[in-house]
């Protein structure tokens, strides 16, 4: 067999789990299950004898599969199926090889069989989401009082807290777990349709078959083919490329808060963590990068998406084969996105004192607006936004401090009795900051756990070790 191309981004960040999952091994372990499934379901309704179907799932297993037999058919036919009935017909006696993988076609397998690795990818991602949140959580109650500058166009705008900007990040964090499970049971389906979509080789029990099929797989049942249909396979990898770009998002974030100008947060430090081969002081923001990489390839991989759906008539005419390349890579992408900026999140340290200083560093210019607003009670919205205007550019001006330059404006327009004595803080100009924290950490911790089961894909409608009996 061939090998992929190797990946430096991939071999120091991959999630082992995700490329595991979507192996070769697991491939052909999936279309087993299927098969199995398949000839458990005939058994059980009297299309095949139950003898013939329990010997086809005895012998539907990794053992009787040689593999460079399976690729060298595969490359051959341009699909793996055939060889994988064949492989599994050779492991049986007269009669019950004739019964493998009866009435159905090689993508009812592969579909049903990818369904099967979708489900337990999503629920991998769910997994990881809830480590990172409940992590994010308590992070952001950690910080719910860190004062702060907040940032707009990449300049200091008003006070905040730099809880309150995590709990933001939490609350996309929360949104993207309400997505994975909204599209499990749009992705997690059967596909057992036969050659057209009909289910017409399966015969009058075709329905009856699907069903118990998709029950013995933990799969969601269906009465509408969607072999053609890829729509919930395009919102598998979006849900992949979107959980990517929320991951970056708090990079980035990082990445601009540990510049040596700002100085206010950093990644985890170990020594020679983000270390230089040339340049002795430097500690980069690698976790933070990496992720930052991951999300911009699975967003250049996002423009296949659409690409999958053209899929024409009653089959793929090579749409279908991009998904073979691009759903595996959003899902390790994704993965990989996710146990990084856990990484980050855990051990980020953040420096509450350089955050205060920072926000004197304009002259204390970031409480222009509390200032305004504190004063247009008295003055009018307009007028005070007027005086705070003049203010600012005469303390840019002159490198004086906002309250010193707003008192010299005032006097100058007789307005000096309208200031009052103590003019506003941050601390007292953080509005919702506070409940901002609570609320996102409330609505993380309501949200519940996918339910999905998911047990090891080798052990959906196996014989139980020692059973000879009939199938129950």
């Amino acid at each position: 067999m061939t090998t992929s191309p190797f990946s430096l981004l991939m071999h120091l960040v991959g999630d082992t789990r995700q490329s595991e999952l979507f192996s070769p091994s697991e491939a052909v372990e999936s279309w087993l299950a299927a098969e199995r499934a398949l000839a458990q379901a005939q058994g059980e309704l009297g299309i095949i004898s139950r003898h013939d179907a329990q010997a086809i799932v005895k012998a539907a297993v990794p053992a009787n599969i040689d593999p460079d037999r399976l690729w060298a058919s595969a490359r051959n036919v341009g699909y793996p199926i055939l060889g994988v009935v064949r492989e599994i017909a050779a492991a049986l006696p007269d009669g019950a090889n004739g019964r493998v993988h009866y009435g159905a076609t090689t993508q009812d397998i592969m579909d049903t069989g990818l369904a099967l690795q979708l489900q337990r990818s999503l629920k991998l991602l769910d997994e990881d989401l809830e480590r990172l949140g409940d992590r994010l959580a308590e992070q952001v109650l950690a910080h719910s009082e860190t004062i702060m500058a907040g940032r707009t166009h990449a300049q200091q705008a008003v006070p905040t807290t730099f809880g309150a900007t995590l709990a933001t990040m939490l609350n996309q964090f929360t949104r993207q777990r309400e997505r994975i499970g909204q599209a499990m049971p749009r992705i997690a389906v059967i596909s057992m349709f036969g050659a057209g979509g009909t289910s017409a080789a399966y015969g009058p029990q075709s329905a009856a078959l699907r069903t118990r099929v998709a029950e013995l797989l933990g799969l969601e049942d269906t009465d509408v083919p969607w072999h053609v249909e890829r729509d919930s396979l395009a919102e598998f990898g979006w849900l992949c490329v979107t959980i990517t770009a929320s991951c970056a998002k708090f990079a980035r974030n990082i990445v601009d808060l540990s510049r040596t100008e700002i100085a206010e947060v950093f990644e985890p430090y170990t020594p020679h963590r983000g270390a230089s081969s040339t340049m002795p002081q430097k500690v980069n923001p690698i976790s933070s990068e990496l992720v930052i990489g991951l999300s911009g390839t699975a967003g250049a991989l996002a423009s296949s998406l659409a690409r999958i759906q053209e899929a024409g008539h009653e089959r793929s005419a090579g749409e279908w084969q991009i998904e073979w390349q691009v759903i595996p890579q959003l899902a390790s992408l994704a993965g990989s996105a996710l146990r990084e900026t856990m990484v980050i999140v855990d051990g980020m340290r953040v420096d509450a004192d350089r955050m205060r200083r920072n926000m004197e560093l304009d002259g204390g210019l970031v409480l222009a607006e509390a200032q305004m607003i504190q004063l247009a009670d008295k003055v009018g919205r307009e007028d005070a936004h007027d005086l705070l205007y003049a203010a600012s550019t005469r303390a840019r001006e002159t490198g004086t401090v906002l309250s010193d330059a707003l008192r010299a404006v005032a006097a100058e327009h007789g307005m000096s009795e309208l200031l009052p004595e103590s003019l506003v803080q941050a601390r007292d100009y953080l509005g919702e900051a506070d409940s901002i924290c609570k609320t996102a950490v409330r609505i993380w911790h309501s949200h519940t756990t996918l339910q999905a089961e998911c047990p090891p894909i080798a052990d959906l409608a196996a014989v139980p070790s020692g059973a000879e009996g009939d199938l129950a």
